[in-house]
């Protein structure tokens, strides 16, 4: 970064831009779209452009810390922070202290070692961080970043989110006592485990909001989306975001996947696969770009459970999102969602970057309808991007957990079941397959139990949190309810 640098003056220089998916947003710079999530005309960002690494780019990242290898891929996408800057946010980030709860055998300082099942069959342990979930890959970085931000800016934001369960805890581990931050996280009443909820609501920081919501995770959703798209509340009230819809989430996931990528190959001639669990379709998005960017992935498998629109999608070419009360409550319940929010990045790419194609699927969406990508010929492109897809359900989750456990002697979560239970689908012995993990199974307490009759094993510092005093509002899924408390909460 040059001397003339000059914090946020307005201009983007020659900074990478960012676009939405619907095409009536300015484009901007990665600082300027930290901390809005959605555009202003309610798409997503992207870059304008993929970053692309070469053959000899991907040899000299082979080998890198977790920290340098992040610097080395997100310095290609933040380029308006100082570069000493962002090497510091990311070096205080990724540390063995903050990714510490490893299984047995891994080495913390690792960040996201991988777990060796057979041969060419993996797992990619996402889950150390804080709250026991791949979330806390991205969302510890995105913490320090917002902090910088709004410190050198000398800004607030009060952050509205919605989570199934992972998102939530993730944000509020990584925003508590955030100096400028405040955190307003609704959730599904009643339908977390009771470990994910605890989690949460034990939180008693003086800047997290914990809300309740009777209804399901869409619902939520909906609410931050309303929310969102109130421009002038969105301006008065500082909204930001934290849910896979900021841009910020989704690069940092990229990471891993090229971390995990150099962990099972010798060369970069060989291809990977990797199977995702999915719900609101950020964590394979990343892949996704990953993949655009060069590293050579063979298949981007998307595991799906009972709420299998996605899987639908990528065997009929329909995107048929379906309402709450067809939005089932399940075992693997991070991924209960209907309507994946970051599936309009890669619709957006799949149909050539059309911004006006965009914007007119997303109005049928927003309109409760659905779309059809085969009737319109874009279908026979998702080969070229390696997608396939499979659904699991309760009973293939709990047979998977029982027979990883049998044959490997290794304990997955009921996310991490569905993933390696469609993997196997699609497994052929040759290709390195790496199955994400979703979340430590103790998250998970109930299901475990179920299928392996013991407990999973948890870290010490997390026994007996399901005791701890709970902290929460309990609240109709009204947009106009929400807007509400935040201004009683922030007035």
């Amino acid at each position: 970064m040059d001397s003339s640098f000059r914090w946020n003056d307005g201009c983007l220089r020659d900074f990478m831009k960012y676009i939405s998916t619907r095409g009536q947003s300015p484009a901007q710079s990665f600082s300027q779209i930290l901390l809005g999530g959605l555009a202003p005309d309610g798409g997503l960002y992207l870059p304008e452009t993929y970053p692309q690494f070469t053959d000899a780019d991907l040899t000299a990242m082979r080998g890198l810390s977790y920290s340098d290898l992040a610097y080395a891929i997100l310095s290609r996408f933040v380029d308006d922070i100082p570069a000493a800057d962002l090497k510091a946010i990311i070096d205080k980030t990724y540390r063995a202290d903050v990714y510490a709860f490893t299984r047995k055998g891994q080495n913390a300082a690792d960040i996201t070692p991988t777990l060796k099942l057979e041969d060419n069959l993996y797992l990619l342990s996402l889950s150390n961080g804080p709250t026991l979930a791949f979330k806390d890959m991205a969302m510890q970085l995105l913490g320090n970043l917002f902090e910088y931000v709004l410190t050198k800016e000398g800004k607030t934001t009060n952050i509205l989110g919605a989570t199934s369960g992972d998102t939530g805890s993730a944000a509020e581990y990584a925003m508590r006592g955030k100096k400028g931050i405040r955190v307003f996280m609704l959730s599904p009443h009643k339908k977390m485990s009771r470990f994910q909820t605890a989690q949460m609501f034990s939180l008693q920081d003086d800047n997290i909001y914990n809300i309740a919501v009777n209804g399901v995770f869409d619902d939520c959703q909906d609410m931050v989306k309303a929310v969102s798209n109130d421009a002038a509340f969105k301006a008065q009230h500082k909204i930001g975001a934290v849910n896979s819809i900021n841009w910020g989430r989704i690069v940092a996931q990229v990471v891993y996947y090229f971390k995990g990528y150099f962990a099972v190959t010798q060369n970069n001639a060989q291809k990977v696969s990797f199977s995702v669990p999915s719900g609101n379709f950020g964590n394979v998005c990343a892949g996704h770009i990953a993949r655009m960017m060069g590293l050579p992935v063979d298949k981007l498998i998307v595991a799906t459970n009972e709420n299998d629109v996605l899987d639908e999608f990528f065997k009929t070419g329909v995107y048929s999102p379906r309402g709450s009360a067809k939005t089932y409550h399940t075992s693997s319940p991070s991924m209960d969602i209907s309507k994946a929010s970051n599936f309009e990045r890669f619709v957006f790419d799949l149909v050539g970057r059309d911004s006006d194609k965009t914007r007119a699927l997303w109005s049928k969406v927003d309109g409760g309808n659905s779309f059809d990508l085969k009737a319109e010929g874009y279908f026979d492109k998702i080969a070229d991007y390696g997608f396939v897809s499979g659904r699991s359900n309760h009973a293939n989750r709990m047979q998977t957990i029982r027979a990883t456990k049998q044959k490997y002697d290794v304990v997955i979560d009921t996310h991490t079941a569905d993933g390696l239970k469609v993997a196997l689908e699609f497994f052929d012995k040759q290709t390195p397959m790496v199955v994400l993990e979703t979340a430590l199974p103790a998250k998970f307490e109930d299901s475990i139990v179920e299928a392996l009759g013991q407990k999973p094993e948890r870290p010490a510092a997390l026994d007996h949190i399901e005791d701890l005093p709970q902290r929460f509002t309990v609240m109709s899924a009204d947009a106009a309810a929400i807007k509400q408390f935040i201004v009683e909460k922030t007035s």
